[in-house]
């Protein structure tokens, strides 16, 4: 594929002006599949530590031994092409199961545990998925919908089993007697997820040939505007994203002295499953992983015992990290960058950023259909620019209008994308996927423009555009410059109906002063927007509707407004 950027009228190509001796094509792929991209890590770095979690570290050995006997029970059990579904959060559980079903010539299909029943049924019976690895905290969802489905065999797991030891059987004896946090489940022929390794250690592993056009993830969009669907994610998908990645850091991650990441975005998620399993494992990285990031006190306190070089995550989690005690004295001396995907990066949270850790937080931008990084800023990134970046190798962008023409710089419109880590479709929904892939680009639903020297930069998504007397208005906009108030912690801004204007623009603030006012942030927004950009309500709360990894629903406060307008 060439960065042909002649319809958009750029004279020199971004690559040569940015990353001066960055190829602009990937190449021919090193690996067929995913699970040998894996399997290549873990021998060559097999004495370093891979994933620790709760203390309690695995190397890279132990990934390659254990990932064979999960790979080696599941052959046993199912045939080649299955689908198996895992439904956890950051444990040591989740890499060794990614890595087996792959090893084992199957698919992976990650399941969010904060799905009900309801939700964890349609993706089981969506996927046709023969069986699952669940965590026991939502075992009792499984057992409501499980005679409804296709499911086979069921392997069970707590928080504390791979920890093990005393330390395991008191963190899960906490967390089922005293938090009460497991509520009661039979699944009479479930099996534990140790003695599935027992079992499978004993099993001949027989090494299945798969092809880089092979399905390896059936990743599931969050469901945001509907049911969610099937995002079909090929080996190629995949080992492409992570070889893309790879030329664009360059040098930056270093495999001889071991990085160390903080994976606090769960691994379920597209965003951690490739940058932090795959990605930095292919450079060998120890992944510290946060079970549960939404414990920010916690979270600081483990950030705390080691010396990380590298971070992932969302506006919110940088922000809330921010706004913890104990953040700001942490040991920043190793630290190199921190990368910021799955929502907009906010100048306010950029700016406390980088005044507090000495780093820029760079933001990068990608989908579950591109696997998914598209488009990512230089990194080291000098200061924080407000832009998505530029296209990584082998990738195209283009912003079009509604005709699906291009459209000139600087001008918005839907961003597109083309490149070989575009999913080819939705799994049996070929409406969506007709509406959605068109010649092999991707219409990703967000508007964006196209800066002069080829940088991108994300508008708002396009159904979150508000129509405000005839001018659109983007809530991104709106909340960014909240968000610049030194009490404003969090906002989003929707559309309501109203007679007059068509819709007003009513703010959600979550704020760290109680004596924060309705008017001082009208004042202050006015004061940073154009008339009709400023906020018409504006409702205080102790916090926004967010998904599993910290964007802000915005959908969720819009149908609150039409719940209240229906019962009016």
């Amino acid at each position: 594929m060439t960065n042909n950027w002649d319809s958009m009228k750029i004279d020199k190509p971004w690559l040569d002006h940015y990353k001066p001796g960055i190829p602009a094509e990937i190449g021919e792929l090193p690996y067929q599949n995913v699970a040998d991209m894996m399997v290549s890590a873990c021998e060559k770095y097999a004495q370093q530590t891979s994933f620790v979690n709760f203390g309690k570290g695995i190397t890279y050995a132990e990934l390659n031994d254990y990932s064979q006997q999960f790979a080696a029970y599941l052959q046993q059990h199912f045939n080649s092409g299955d689908v198996i579904a895992i439904m956890m959060p950051n444990v040591l559980q989740y890499p060794i199961a990614v890595l087996g079903i792959l090893r084992a010539g199957m698919i992976a299909t990650n399941i969010n545990p904060l799905y009900t029943p309801r939700e964890l049924k349609h993706q089981l019976n969506d996927s046709e998925a023969k069986g699952i690895l669940i965590i026991e905290n939502t075992a009792a969802s499984l057992q409501e919908v499980l005679n409804e489905t296709d499911v086979q065999q069921v392997i069970t797991t707590t928080i504390g089993e791979m920890v093990g030891g005393l330390k395991g059987f008191i963190m899960d004896f906490v967390i089922k007697h005293i938090k009460k946090m497991v509520p009661a489940f039979s699944l009479p022929n479930a099996q534990k997820f140790k003695e599935v390794l027992k079992e499978g250690e004993k099993l001949t592993y027989n090494k299945v040939k798969r092809n880089l056009d092979d399905l390896a993830f059936l990743q599931y969009t969050g469901g945001t505007t509907g049911v969610s669907k099937g995002a079909i994610l090929t080996n190629r998908n995949m080992v492409s994203n992570v070889m893309q990645v790879k030329l664009w850091i360059g040098s930056e991650l270093d495999d001889k002295n071991q990085e160390v990441a903080i994976t606090a975005l769960p691994l379920y998620h597209i965003f951690a499953l490739t940058a932090n399993m795959l990605t930095f494992s292919y450079y060998g990285a120890k992944n510290i992983l946060i079970t549960n990031p939404r414990d920010m006190t916690g979270f600081v306190k483990e950030l705390g015992q080691h010396k990380f070089t590298v971070m992932t995550g969302v506006n919110t989690l940088f922000n809330g990290l921010l706004n913890t005690p104990g953040f700001s004295d942490l040991d920043f001396s190793q630290f190199k960058f921190a990368l910021g995907g799955g929502m907009a990066v906010q100048k306010s949270t950029a700016e406390a950023w980088k005044k507090v850790t000495g780093v820029t937080l760079a933001e990068a931008y990608g989908l579950t259909e591109t696997s998914p990084a598209a488009c990512i800023n230089p990194i080291p990134l000098e200061d924080y620019n407000g832009t998505i970046g530029l296209p990584i190798p082998s990738t195209l962008c283009q912003i079009r209008d509604d005709n699906n023409q291009p459209l000139p710089v600087g001008e918005p419109g839907e961003l597109c994308i083309k490149g070989p880590q575009v999913s080819q479709g939705y799994l049996n929904r070929p409406k969506e996927t007709a509406a959605t892939f068109i010649d092999g680009w991707l219409k990703t639903g967000d508007i964006a423009i196209m800066t002069e020297d080829g940088y991108f930069k994300i508008v708002d998504r396009k159904k979150d555009m508000i129509l405000v007397s005839g001018f659109n208005v983007y809530p991104n906009e709106i909340e960014d410059a909240a968000t610049l108030h030194p009490n404003i912690v969090e906002a989003a801004a929707i559309g309501v109906p109203d007679e007059r204007s068509g819709e007003k623009i009513k703010l959600f603030v979550v704020s760290n002063n109680k004596d924060l006012t309705v008017d001082d942030v009208i004042e202050h927004c006015r004061k940073n927007l154009t008339g009709y950009k400023i906020p018409k309500m504006v409702e205080f709360r102790d916090e926004l509707p967010k998904t599993n990894v910290g964007k802000i629903l915005r959908k969720d406060l819009r149908q609150e407004e039409i719940a209240k307008i229906d019962t009016d």
